[in-house]
């Protein structure tokens, strides 16, 4: 469904108008996230070698992590904000509704993703890489539809109509979704997504001595997961 105005609610946008109560640029960053990680997929997949498990099971194994935040992200959202947007903005809910069909059509991406991964993982052959690759371009393609309509037509509503502690509470629901074993690699994905290489981000989200922590074990981490993701040995 494409991009509906708002119906009028008293200024231009139609948009519910009043004081900040939030801020909701979280949204944007982990979006960034998702856009670099899914959007390198592709490629990732296709610097396999024919019938390199090993490789494979380390990039499906990051694939799978995707899957997970981004299964997470969006369950969060549906279960802590659309009912809260369509109580509050009631001039919003025709955009609520098309985030609602965008999520279903991301969920068919996702799960045929979930569904191929393991084959190829344990293969690496690229016959079995095709559902992945057909999985990883539908959900590029709705991810170039969602992420950007989301930012410009929830985001400014979410701020103006949600409290601090329900923000946080849909980053807590994302946060809790990153697989076991994976914080580290996650946290740099998300650094490296953002335009400043995430230098802000840490500082608005890391304390000191969790920013320590990440220079002197998570990012040697992260970067050796990275290294092995490309196959450089």
């Amino acid at each position: 469904m494409p991009a509906t105005a708002l119906p009028s609610s008293g200024d231009s946008s139609g948009r519910p108008s009043g004081p900040k109560t939030c801020d909701a640029s979280g949204m944007a960053e982990i979006h960034r996230f998702f856009r670099a990680g899914f959007g390198e997929g592709r490629t990732l997949v296709e610097g396999v070698t024919e019938a390199d498990a090993a490789h494979a099971d380390v990039v499906g194994d990051h694939l799978s992590m995707l899957s997970v935040g981004l299964h997470g992200h969006h369950e969060g959202e549906d279960i802590l904000l659309w009912g809260e947007l369509e109580q509050r903005a009631p001039s919003c809910a025709v955009h609520v509704a098309r985030m609602k069909e965008q999520h279903a059509l991301m969920l068919v991406h996702l799960n045929a993703l979930d569904a191929a991964l393991p084959a190829w993982r344990a293969s690496g052959r690229s016959t079995d890489a095709a559902g992945v690759l057909a999985a990883l371009d539908g959900i590029t393609a709705a991810l170039a539809v969602h992420l950007p309509d989301e930012e410009a037509n929830i985001v400014p509503v979410m701020e103006v109509t949600l409290t601090p502690k329900e923000v946080d509470a849909l980053a807590d629901h994302g946060r809790k979704a990153t697989p076991k074993g994976k914080t580290f690699e996650q946290l740099g994905a998300i650094l490296a997504a953002q335009p400043d290489g995430g230098a802000e981000w840490q500082r608005n989200h890391l304390p000191a001595p969790v920013r320590l922590i990440w220079r002197l074990v998570g990012k040697p981490r992260y970067e050796a997961n990275r290294a092995a993701l490309i196959g450089r040995r």
